[in-house]
């Protein structure tokens, strides 16, 4: 079925419609699609323990830079 042949039956649908129960046919524009948004990768469980490794370096470094002044 090409655009053009449902295009049509979907006019003769509506025409149908309203000729037979006297209803209103509303058409809607299409929604414009929501825009994408830039992929981020989810972090896995070895990248949150490399996290979390890193944290406690750093707090250890900051720790002895502080008992050595």
């Amino acid at each position: 079925m090409t655009k053009d042949e449902l295009r049509a039956e979907l006019e003769r649908q509506a025409q149908r419609y309203k000729d037979v129960y006297g209803g209103e046919v509303m058409t809607y524009a299409a929604q414009p699609d929501p825009e994408r948004k830039p992929w981020r990768k989810k972090a896995s469980l070895l990248d949150q323990a490399f996290e979390k490794e890193i944290e406690k370096i750093e707090k250890d470094l900051a720790k002895d830079s502080e008992t050595s002044r």
